[in-house]
Protein backbone atom coordinates (compact mmCIF):
# COMPACT_ATOMS: atom_id res chain seq x y z
CA UNK A 1 0.00 0.00 0.00
CA UNK A 2 1.44 3.34 -1.07
CA UNK A 3 0.50 6.88 -0.11
CA UNK A 4 -1.96 8.56 -2.47
CA UNK A 5 -0.79 12.02 -1.38
CA UNK A 6 1.35 12.74 -4.49
CA UNK A 7 -1.56 11.98 -6.81
CA UNK A 8 -4.13 13.94 -4.77
CA UNK A 9 -2.10 16.55 -2.88
CA UNK A 10 -5.08 18.79 -2.10
CA UNK A 11 -6.92 16.06 -0.18
CA UNK A 12 -6.48 16.50 3.56
CA UNK A 13 -9.22 14.24 4.96
CA UNK A 14 -10.04 10.56 4.44
CA UNK A 15 -11.50 7.41 6.01
CA UNK A 16 -9.46 4.23 6.23
CA UNK A 17 -9.28 0.84 7.89
CA UNK A 18 -6.57 -0.01 10.41
CA UNK A 19 -4.69 -2.97 8.95
CA UNK A 20 -2.00 -3.24 11.60
CA UNK A 21 -1.18 -1.53 14.89
CA UNK A 22 2.09 -2.41 16.62
CA UNK A 23 1.99 -0.11 19.60
CA UNK A 24 2.33 3.37 18.11
CA UNK A 25 3.24 2.07 14.63
CA UNK A 26 0.07 2.00 12.52
CA UNK A 27 -0.56 0.83 8.94
CA UNK A 28 -3.80 1.82 7.19
CA UNK A 29 -5.53 0.22 4.22
CA UNK A 30 -5.29 3.57 2.44
CA UNK A 31 -3.55 6.82 3.36
CA UNK A 32 -3.14 10.34 2.10
CA UNK A 33 -0.25 11.10 4.43
CA UNK A 34 3.02 11.68 2.59
CA UNK A 35 5.91 9.57 3.99
CA UNK A 36 9.27 11.26 4.36
CA UNK A 37 11.43 10.74 1.30
CA UNK A 38 13.36 12.36 -1.52
CA UNK A 39 14.10 15.46 0.54
CA UNK A 40 10.48 16.18 1.47
CA UNK A 41 9.49 15.81 5.14
CA UNK A 42 6.56 13.65 6.23
CA UNK A 43 3.11 15.14 6.60
CA UNK A 44 1.72 16.06 10.00
CA UNK A 45 -1.82 15.54 11.27
CA UNK A 46 -4.10 13.09 13.08
CA UNK A 47 -5.15 9.46 12.72
CA UNK A 48 -8.27 9.21 14.83
CA UNK A 49 -7.49 11.31 17.88
CA UNK A 50 -3.76 10.48 17.82
CA UNK A 51 -1.13 12.95 16.67
CA UNK A 52 1.05 11.70 13.82
CA UNK A 53 4.73 12.43 14.58
CA UNK A 54 6.30 10.62 11.62
CA UNK A 55 5.33 8.84 8.41
CA UNK A 56 7.74 6.56 6.57
CA UNK A 57 7.74 3.92 3.85
CA UNK A 58 8.93 0.50 5.03
CA UNK A 59 8.83 -2.74 3.04
CA UNK A 60 6.06 -1.58 0.73
CA UNK A 61 3.94 -0.16 3.56
CA UNK A 62 3.33 3.35 4.86
CA UNK A 63 3.91 3.35 8.61
CA UNK A 64 2.31 6.11 10.69
CA UNK A 65 4.08 6.71 13.98
CA UNK A 66 1.80 8.19 16.60
CA UNK A 67 2.61 10.32 19.62
CA UNK A 68 0.76 7.92 21.96
CA UNK A 69 -0.76 4.44 21.93
CA UNK A 70 -4.02 4.67 19.96
CA UNK A 71 -7.49 3.74 21.23
CA UNK A 72 -8.38 1.98 17.97
CA UNK A 73 -7.49 -1.56 16.92
CA UNK A 74 -6.92 -3.45 13.64
CA UNK A 75 -10.16 -3.62 11.68
CA UNK A 76 -11.45 -0.30 13.01
CA UNK A 77 -12.38 2.50 10.63
CA UNK A 78 -10.54 5.70 11.46
CA UNK A 79 -10.52 9.24 10.19
CA UNK A 80 -7.27 10.62 8.84
CA UNK A 81 -6.68 14.36 8.92
CA UNK A 82 -3.60 15.83 7.21
CA UNK A 83 -2.37 19.20 8.51
CA UNK A 84 -3.51 21.32 5.57
CA UNK A 85 -1.38 24.35 6.34
CA UNK A 86 1.82 22.32 6.56
CA UNK A 87 0.94 20.22 3.48
CA UNK A 88 0.34 23.41 1.49
CA UNK A 89 3.71 24.76 2.55
CA UNK A 90 5.42 21.55 1.43
CA UNK A 91 3.60 21.62 -1.92
CA UNK A 92 4.63 25.21 -2.54
CA UNK A 93 8.20 24.65 -1.37
CA UNK A 94 8.67 21.49 -3.43
CA UNK A 95 7.25 23.04 -6.58
CA UNK A 96 9.42 26.10 -6.00
CA UNK A 97 12.49 23.85 -6.09
CA UNK A 98 11.44 22.76 -9.60
CA UNK A 99 10.92 26.39 -10.60
CA UNK A 100 14.41 27.23 -9.36
CA UNK A 101 15.90 24.27 -11.21
CA UNK A 102 14.10 25.42 -14.35
CA UNK A 103 15.76 28.80 -13.85
CA UNK A 104 19.08 26.99 -13.57
CA UNK A 105 18.42 25.29 -16.93
CA UNK A 106 18.37 28.73 -18.54
CA UNK A 107 21.44 30.07 -16.75
CA UNK A 108 23.90 27.29 -15.92
CA UNK A 109 26.04 25.04 -18.13
CA UNK A 110 25.99 21.21 -18.08
CA UNK A 111 23.39 21.29 -15.34
CA UNK A 112 22.78 18.25 -13.16
CA UNK A 113 20.41 17.80 -10.23
CA UNK A 114 22.17 16.87 -6.99
CA UNK A 115 19.12 16.74 -4.73
CA UNK A 116 17.03 19.00 -2.53
CA UNK A 117 15.58 19.27 0.96
CA UNK A 118 12.85 21.13 2.82
CA UNK A 119 12.82 22.44 6.39
CA UNK A 120 10.28 24.67 8.11
CA UNK A 121 12.43 27.72 7.40
CA UNK A 122 13.99 27.13 3.99
CA UNK A 123 14.51 24.90 0.97
CA UNK A 124 17.76 23.89 -0.69
CA UNK A 125 18.55 22.74 -4.22
CA UNK A 126 21.93 21.25 -5.08
CA UNK A 127 23.11 22.16 -8.58
CA UNK A 128 25.78 20.15 -10.34
CA UNK A 129 27.39 22.58 -12.78
CA UNK A 130 30.80 23.96 -13.77
CA UNK A 131 29.28 27.45 -13.87
CA UNK A 132 30.28 29.62 -10.91
CA UNK A 133 27.13 30.64 -9.05
CA UNK A 134 28.17 34.08 -7.83
CA UNK A 135 26.00 36.89 -6.43
CA UNK A 136 24.88 37.96 -9.89
CA UNK A 137 23.89 34.39 -10.74
CA UNK A 138 21.95 34.08 -7.47
CA UNK A 139 20.04 37.25 -8.26
CA UNK A 140 19.22 35.98 -11.75
CA UNK A 141 18.10 32.57 -10.44
CA UNK A 142 15.73 34.35 -8.07
CA UNK A 143 14.44 36.64 -10.81
CA UNK A 144 13.79 33.78 -13.22
CA UNK A 145 12.08 31.61 -10.59
CA UNK A 146 9.75 34.46 -9.62
CA UNK A 147 9.07 35.11 -13.29
CA UNK A 148 7.90 31.48 -13.62
CA UNK A 149 5.61 32.06 -10.61
CA UNK A 150 4.21 35.26 -12.12
CA UNK A 151 3.54 33.56 -15.46
CA UNK A 152 1.12 31.15 -13.75
CA UNK A 153 2.44 28.03 -15.45
CA UNK A 154 0.48 24.81 -15.07
CA UNK A 155 2.02 21.99 -13.06
CA UNK A 156 1.16 18.38 -13.90
CA UNK A 157 2.31 14.88 -13.02
CA UNK A 158 2.07 11.47 -14.64
CA UNK A 159 3.50 7.97 -14.43
CA UNK A 160 5.69 6.92 -17.37
CA UNK A 161 7.29 3.55 -18.13
CA UNK A 162 10.75 3.45 -16.58
CA UNK A 163 12.69 3.06 -19.83
CA UNK A 164 10.71 5.83 -21.51
CA UNK A 165 11.43 8.22 -18.65
CA UNK A 166 15.14 7.38 -18.51
CA UNK A 167 15.44 7.87 -22.28
CA UNK A 168 14.13 11.45 -22.16
CA UNK A 169 16.88 14.07 -22.22
CA UNK A 170 14.60 16.76 -20.83
CA UNK A 171 13.85 14.96 -17.56
CA UNK A 172 15.95 15.94 -14.57
CA UNK A 173 16.94 13.01 -12.37
CA UNK A 174 18.74 13.25 -9.06
CA UNK A 175 22.31 12.37 -10.05
CA UNK A 176 22.70 10.39 -6.81
CA UNK A 177 19.65 8.18 -7.33
CA UNK A 178 19.08 7.87 -11.08
CA UNK A 179 20.77 4.47 -11.21
CA UNK A 180 18.50 3.34 -8.38
CA UNK A 181 15.30 3.93 -10.38
CA UNK A 182 14.16 0.29 -10.61
CA UNK A 183 10.35 0.44 -10.55
CA UNK A 184 8.28 -0.26 -13.63
CA UNK A 185 7.14 3.37 -13.78
CA UNK A 186 8.62 6.74 -12.97
CA UNK A 187 6.56 9.70 -11.80
CA UNK A 188 7.27 12.79 -13.89
CA UNK A 189 6.39 16.29 -12.67
CA UNK A 190 6.29 19.07 -15.26
CA UNK A 191 6.01 22.82 -15.05
CA UNK A 192 4.67 23.67 -18.48
CA UNK A 193 7.39 25.04 -20.71
CA UNK A 194 9.77 25.41 -17.79
CA UNK A 195 10.96 22.20 -16.11
CA UNK A 196 10.48 18.42 -16.21
CA UNK A 197 11.75 16.18 -13.41
CA UNK A 198 11.40 12.70 -11.95
CA UNK A 199 9.80 13.34 -8.58
CA UNK A 200 7.52 11.61 -6.09
CA UNK A 201 6.58 14.62 -3.97
CA UNK A 202 3.45 16.72 -3.57
CA UNK A 203 3.03 19.80 -5.76
CA UNK A 204 0.68 22.66 -6.49
CA UNK A 205 -1.24 22.71 -9.77
CA UNK A 206 -0.07 26.14 -10.87
CA UNK A 207 3.12 28.07 -10.15
CA UNK A 208 1.14 31.13 -9.02
CA UNK A 209 0.29 29.16 -5.86
CA UNK A 210 3.98 29.15 -4.87
CA UNK A 211 4.08 32.84 -4.03
CA UNK A 212 7.32 34.84 -3.78
CA UNK A 213 10.65 33.00 -3.85
CA UNK A 214 13.58 34.59 -1.99
CA UNK A 215 17.09 33.25 -2.41
CA UNK A 216 18.91 33.20 0.93
CA UNK A 217 22.42 31.87 0.44
CA UNK A 218 24.73 29.43 -1.33
CA UNK A 219 27.37 26.94 -0.21
CA UNK A 220 29.43 24.02 -1.51
CA UNK A 221 28.27 20.72 0.04
CA UNK A 222 30.60 18.60 -2.10
CA UNK A 223 32.86 18.55 -5.11
CA UNK A 224 31.12 19.89 -8.21
CA UNK A 225 27.99 20.92 -6.28
CA UNK A 226 26.61 24.32 -5.38
CA UNK A 227 23.81 24.44 -2.83
CA UNK A 228 21.32 27.27 -3.23
CA UNK A 229 19.02 27.92 -0.27
CA UNK A 230 15.78 29.84 -0.64
CA UNK A 231 12.51 30.47 1.16
CA UNK A 232 8.84 30.62 0.24
CA UNK A 233 5.84 31.85 2.19
CA UNK A 234 6.16 34.08 5.28
CA UNK A 235 9.90 33.46 5.59
CA UNK A 236 10.45 34.65 2.03
CA UNK A 237 8.24 37.70 2.54
CA UNK A 238 9.91 38.65 5.85
CA UNK A 239 13.42 38.20 4.44
CA UNK A 240 12.61 40.34 1.41
CA UNK A 241 11.13 43.06 3.65
CA UNK A 242 14.21 43.00 5.92
CA UNK A 243 16.58 43.28 2.97
CA UNK A 244 14.53 46.10 1.43
CA UNK A 245 14.49 48.00 4.73
CA UNK A 246 18.25 47.50 5.14
CA UNK A 247 18.91 48.69 1.59
CA UNK A 248 16.76 51.81 2.09
CA UNK A 249 18.47 52.59 5.38
CA UNK A 250 21.89 52.24 3.75
CA UNK A 251 20.79 54.45 0.86
CA UNK A 252 19.62 57.15 3.27
CA UNK A 253 22.90 56.99 5.17
CA UNK A 254 24.83 57.41 1.93
CA UNK A 255 22.43 60.06 0.60
CA UNK A 256 21.68 58.09 -2.55
CA UNK A 257 19.03 55.90 -4.15
CA UNK A 258 18.77 52.13 -3.55
CA UNK A 259 19.57 51.50 -7.21
CA UNK A 260 22.76 53.57 -6.83
CA UNK A 261 24.02 51.74 -3.74
CA UNK A 262 26.66 49.68 -5.62
CA UNK A 263 28.26 52.85 -7.03
CA UNK A 264 28.14 54.58 -3.65
CA UNK A 265 29.71 51.58 -1.90
CA UNK A 266 32.40 51.41 -4.58
CA UNK A 267 33.26 55.08 -3.99
CA UNK A 268 33.41 54.52 -0.24
CA UNK A 269 35.62 51.47 -0.71
CA UNK A 270 38.04 53.42 -2.88
CA UNK A 271 38.12 56.30 -0.39
CA UNK A 272 38.74 53.88 2.48
CA UNK A 273 41.59 52.23 0.59
CA UNK A 274 43.15 55.62 -0.11
CA UNK A 275 42.83 56.60 3.54
CA UNK A 276 44.25 53.25 4.65
CA UNK A 277 47.21 53.76 2.33
CA UNK A 278 47.79 57.24 3.77
CA UNK A 279 47.62 55.83 7.31
CA UNK A 280 50.08 53.09 6.39
CA UNK A 281 52.44 55.70 4.93
CA UNK A 282 52.20 57.86 8.05
CA UNK A 283 52.71 54.86 10.33
CA UNK A 284 55.72 53.83 8.29
CA UNK A 285 57.18 57.30 8.64
CA UNK A 286 56.67 57.24 12.41
CA UNK A 287 58.19 53.79 12.72
CA UNK A 288 61.16 54.65 10.53
CA UNK A 289 61.77 57.77 12.61
CA UNK A 290 61.70 55.66 15.76
CA UNK A 291 64.06 53.10 14.25
CA UNK A 292 66.47 55.93 13.35
CA UNK A 293 66.44 56.96 17.01
CA UNK A 294 67.13 53.39 18.09
CA UNK A 295 70.20 53.18 15.84
CA UNK A 296 71.77 55.79 18.08
CA UNK A 297 70.74 54.07 21.31
CA UNK A 298 72.66 50.81 21.33
CA UNK A 299 74.07 49.06 24.38
CA UNK A 300 76.81 46.49 24.77
CA UNK A 301 76.09 43.03 26.19
CA UNK A 302 78.76 40.34 26.38
CA UNK A 303 80.87 42.22 23.87
CA UNK A 304 78.02 42.48 21.33
CA UNK A 305 76.13 45.59 20.30
CA UNK A 306 72.41 45.36 21.14
CA UNK A 307 69.75 47.58 19.67
CA UNK A 308 66.70 47.12 21.90
CA UNK A 309 63.67 49.35 22.05
CA UNK A 310 59.96 49.83 21.44
CA UNK A 311 58.31 50.80 18.15
CA UNK A 312 54.76 52.09 17.54
CA UNK A 313 53.45 48.89 15.93
CA UNK A 314 51.91 45.62 17.08
CA UNK A 315 52.14 43.97 13.66
CA UNK A 316 54.18 40.85 14.43
CA UNK A 317 55.26 40.38 10.81
CA UNK A 318 56.27 44.04 10.51
CA UNK A 319 58.31 43.83 13.74
CA UNK A 320 60.20 40.84 12.34
CA UNK A 321 60.86 42.62 9.05
CA UNK A 322 62.07 45.79 10.79
CA UNK A 323 64.36 43.71 12.99
CA UNK A 324 65.87 41.96 9.94
CA UNK A 325 66.50 45.30 8.21
CA UNK A 326 68.25 46.73 11.28
CA UNK A 327 70.50 43.68 11.58
CA UNK A 328 71.55 44.11 7.96
CA UNK A 329 72.29 47.84 8.41
CA UNK A 330 73.87 47.77 11.90
CA UNK A 331 75.14 44.25 12.53
CA UNK A 332 73.75 44.52 16.05
CA UNK A 333 71.50 42.12 17.91
CA UNK A 334 68.08 43.69 17.36
CA UNK A 335 65.17 43.22 19.78
CA UNK A 336 62.02 45.19 18.98
CA UNK A 337 59.07 45.40 21.37
CA UNK A 338 55.59 46.25 20.06
CA UNK A 339 53.71 49.29 21.28
CA UNK A 340 51.50 47.26 23.65
CA UNK A 341 54.38 45.32 25.18
CA UNK A 342 52.79 42.02 24.15
CA UNK A 343 54.91 41.30 21.07
CA UNK A 344 58.63 40.88 20.51
CA UNK A 345 60.84 40.21 17.49
CA UNK A 346 64.53 39.34 17.82
CA UNK A 347 66.92 39.18 14.85
CA UNK A 348 70.68 38.52 14.79
CA UNK A 349 73.44 37.69 12.36
CA UNK A 350 73.75 34.28 14.00
CA UNK A 351 76.43 35.15 16.54
CA UNK A 352 73.69 35.28 19.20
CA UNK A 353 70.82 32.78 19.27
CA UNK A 354 67.62 34.76 18.71
CA UNK A 355 65.50 31.84 19.93
CA UNK A 356 67.43 31.78 23.22
CA UNK A 357 66.67 35.50 23.73
CA UNK A 358 62.96 34.82 23.23
CA UNK A 359 63.13 31.90 25.68
CA UNK A 360 64.72 34.17 28.30
CA UNK A 361 62.04 36.84 27.81
CA UNK A 362 59.09 34.41 27.96
CA UNK A 363 60.58 32.75 31.06
CA UNK A 364 60.57 36.18 32.74
CA UNK A 365 57.35 37.69 31.35
CA UNK A 366 55.19 34.74 30.25
CA UNK A 367 53.67 34.35 26.82
CA UNK A 368 55.09 32.04 24.21
CA UNK A 369 57.11 32.04 21.07
CA UNK A 370 60.07 30.61 19.25
CA UNK A 371 61.95 30.60 16.00
CA UNK A 372 65.48 30.01 14.76
CA UNK A 373 68.96 31.23 15.51
CA UNK A 374 68.70 34.37 13.39
CA UNK A 375 65.01 35.25 13.89
CA UNK A 376 62.53 34.52 16.68
CA UNK A 377 59.26 36.03 17.87
CA UNK A 378 57.13 36.08 21.02
CA UNK A 379 53.56 37.04 21.77
CA UNK A 380 51.14 37.25 24.67
CA UNK A 381 53.77 38.77 26.93
CA UNK A 382 52.52 40.03 30.27
CA UNK A 383 54.89 42.96 30.61
CA UNK A 384 55.12 46.70 30.86
CA UNK A 385 56.74 47.81 27.62
CA UNK A 386 59.44 49.87 29.31
CA UNK A 387 60.21 47.03 31.75
CA UNK A 388 60.60 44.64 28.83
CA UNK A 389 62.95 47.02 27.00
CA UNK A 390 64.99 47.50 30.22
CA UNK A 391 65.26 43.71 30.62
CA UNK A 392 66.56 43.35 27.06
CA UNK A 393 69.07 46.14 27.55
CA UNK A 394 70.27 45.49 31.09
CA UNK A 395 68.65 42.35 32.54
CA UNK A 396 70.59 39.28 33.52
CA UNK A 397 69.88 36.18 31.44
CA UNK A 398 72.02 33.43 29.95
CA UNK A 399 72.30 32.90 26.21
Amino acid sequence: MHSRAPAEPYRHSFESTVERADGRQVVLSETFFYPEGGGQPADRGLVGDSQVVDVRAEDGEVVHELAADPAFEPGDTVHGSVDGEYRTYLMRAHTASHALYGAGRRLLDDLGYGGFGITDEKVRVDFSTPTKIDDDALAELERLANRAVWESREVSWQELPREEALARDDVAFNTKTEEGVTGETVRIVEIAGWDVAACGGTHVENTREIGPVTVLDRSNPGEGLTRVEFAVGPTAIDRRAEETAAAREAARALDTQVSSLPDAVQRLTEEREQQAEQIRDLREQVIQARLAELRDATVTRDGREWLAGAVPSDDANALAEFARELVESTGAVVALVGKSGQYLAVATDGSVDADAVVDAVTAEFGGGGGGGRTLAQAGGLDADRDALVAFLREGEFDL
